[in-house]
């Protein structure tokens, strides 16, 4: 294990003194800030659902950039933001070597701040590309691009001169993302600008899908290949299983995102193909949930006190859930009913904050005591994090999923006017704004246990 502040990186007599791990820090410490932040406009967006008045016409308060900044918000300040943090704070020690700069490293953290923040500004004003996970405009998605490769070469730089010859699964799935995330990106933001029509929502459905699984799926799975064994103190169960989900993610999970576009104006030929791949994607995911519930043999007794670890495990469960949903409602029967209802919203926070916030959110409280070299603020503070974002968790999807199914089935019922749909609905709504203020609960109790871990000054030295 690398040793924690105690050297630093200087170029020359005179430089600035970069400390071990800082870039994790900045990483890790901000986008716990914008957690918080953006939990917030989300409960404004909840509440909007149940009081459409809330809040008047005031142009920036309303729906309509609200909701972006909150999805932005919660994908690129929160989550990957924590992942990329993650992954500095990771990466070396698999590696046995420090950051290869830790200098590019703050650098590239004080680029990201820059354009979360700049895409507050932008999104309240109104400005926004209209495509769904890519409205930033095109300057703060240049900008992107640089943050991206000054961040993938630091960590594929970190690599490359690696002490450890054994490359651990978790070294692949970061590295699988670099590349991934750049491809991925790229075509989403700057392709649709140059086409037009179905072949435009293509494109963009294919960066949608793939935003998730092969962005944020990779990194996450990178952080609980890593966690969930050092938290527990169990060594993996299988590196070769590892490897198999690693690649047959790579080559599956590409070809789903058209199945978004089902009963679509897309050919038959290329729903049937989006359909096939999003069924073969339980390959991988069987592979890793049997791997990492295999490493938890014999070790369950460890949830009863363990806080990342109960984040860890839940997690596990709900990427099953989420991997198993997502093929399912790929299939036309199902799509026929599910496509574009309150079911789709509901599946995907169970991705993004049931599946991988609770990764992040367990390698954040991993971390963090190890970083600033002090006990956790509160364990039990954590626990009730946990208990909060879970109860508030599964009143949301689930409340979304019945809601879904229910406003599918009167969308396909022409008898039944389109408004009355929308009314139908007042209950599952009111539902869902008092879930997330139990999630809200939740993140406030774990921005507040790592902040306080953060500037604390307790003498206690983590364990």
């Amino acid at each position: 294990m690398l040793e924690q502040n105690s050297r630093a990186e200087a170029s020359g007599t005179g430089a600035a003194v970069v400390h071990v791990d800082a870039t994790a820090k900045w990483f890790i410490a901000s986008s716990v800030l914008y957690f918080f932040i953006v939990g917030i406009i989300a409960i404004v967006i909840a509440a909007k659902f149940v009081w459409p008045d809330l809040m008047g016409t005031t142009p920036w308060l309303t729906y309509g950039r609200l909701r972006p900044l909150h999805v932005n918000g919660m994908l690129f300040g929160w989550l990957l933001a924590a992942d990329m943090g993650l992954a500095f704070y990771v990466i070396p020690r698999l590696c046995g070597a420090p950051l290869w700069s830790e200098k590019l490293g703050v650098a590239t953290a004080v680029l990201w701040n820059v354009i979360v923040l700049g895409a507050v500004v932008t999104l309240l004003a109104g400005q926004n590309q209209g495509w769904e996970y890519a409205e930033l405009v095109p300057w703060l998605d240049a900008l992107v691009v640089v943050a991206w490769l000054m961040f993938g070469a630091n960590l594929l730089m970190t690599i490359a001169q690696r002490k450890y010859d054994a490359m651990y699964v978790s070294i692949w799935y970061v590295m699988g993302t670099v590349v991934w995330t750049a491809f991925v990106y790229l075509t989403g933001n700057l392709a649709t600008l140059f086409t037009t029509g179905v072949n435009q929502a293509n494109l963009n459905w294919m960066y949608v899908h793939n935003a998730v699984g092969l962005i944020f799926t990779p990194i996450g799975l990178a952080i609980a290949y890593y966690f969930i064994p050092r938290a527990s103190n169990t060594p993996l169960f299988s590196h070769k299983l590892s490897m198999v989900g690693f690649w047959s993610l790579a080559f599956v999970y590409v070809w789903t995102g058209a199945h978004h576009m089902i009963h679509g104006p897309i050919s038959q030929w290329l729903q049937t193909i989006a359909i096939a791949f999003s069924l073969m994607l339980l390959i991988p995911v069987w592979a890793v949930v049997y791997n990492l519930f295999a490493t938890m043999k014999g070790q369950w007794h460890q949830l009863r006190e363990n806080v990342p670890l109960k984040f860890l495990m839940s997690g596990v469960v709900f990427y099953l859930l989420t991997c198993f949903q997502g093929p399912m409602h790929s299939l036309r029967t199902v799509n026929a009913i599910v496509s574009k209802t309150d079911w789709i919203p509901g599946h995907a926070h169970m991705a993004v904050l049931g599946a991988f916030s609770f990764f992040a959110i367990a390698g954040t409280y991993h971390a963090v005591p190890k970083l600033w070299g002090r006990a956790l603020h509160s364990q039990a503070m954590a626990n009730w994090s946990y208990w909060m974002l879970m109860i508030g968790g599964l009143g949301f999807f689930v409340t979304l999923w019945l809601g879904g199914f229910w406003q599918g089935w009167q969308w396909n019922n022409v008898g039944i006017p389109f408004i009355d749909t929308v009314k139908a609905l007042q209950p599952v709504w009111l539902v869902r704004f008092f879930s997330g203020i139990f999630m809200f609960a939740g993140i406030v109790l774990f921005a507040y246990n790592v902040m306080a871990t953060v500037v604390g000054s307790s003498s206690e030295a983590a364990a």
